[in-house]
């Protein structure tokens, strides 16, 4: 079982910015797959972000711009650096992991079904 932890969350006010991390606890730089989901009150879990292993990154159309996903495989924690965020970026943030073990390393993607493991998330609000 692999644990996530996200730390960053806040309150900002439009317009402003705040970086999200997840750390893993058996974290791998070999072959794996991070994205970066957020819910709403009241609304559907959504994809925002997505970095595979060799660094190629997805982005939701309602963030691109604005949002980065990255990593730092020497201490193993995926960022997302928001920027820009608006009221309508409020929402937990919650990190998901995939561990490679077998074939290529996998497209990033912002879709549920690819990811294994969960984080409890954070929470993003942000006022007008």
């Amino acid at each position: 079982q692999v644990q996530l932890v996200e730390a960053g969350g806040g309150s900002v006010q439009a317009g402003g910015s705040l970086r999200l991390s997840c750390s893993a606890s058996e974290y791998t730089t070999l072959k794996h797959l991070v994205g970066w989901f957020r819910q709403a009150p009241g609304k559907e879990r959504e994809g925002v972000a997505s970095i595979n292993s060799i660094g190629t990154t997805t982005y939701a159309d309602s963030v691109k711009g604005r949002f980065t996903i990255s990593q730092d495989n020497v201490k193993e924690i995926v960022y997302l650096q928001m920027n820009s965020l608006n009221p309508e970026d409020t929402a937990v943030y919650l990190c998901a992991y995939r561990r490679i073990t077998t074939g290529d390393v996998p497209s990033p993607s912002t879709a549920m079904g690819p990811y294994q493991y969960w984080g409890q998330g954070t929470q993003v609000t942000v006022s007008s």
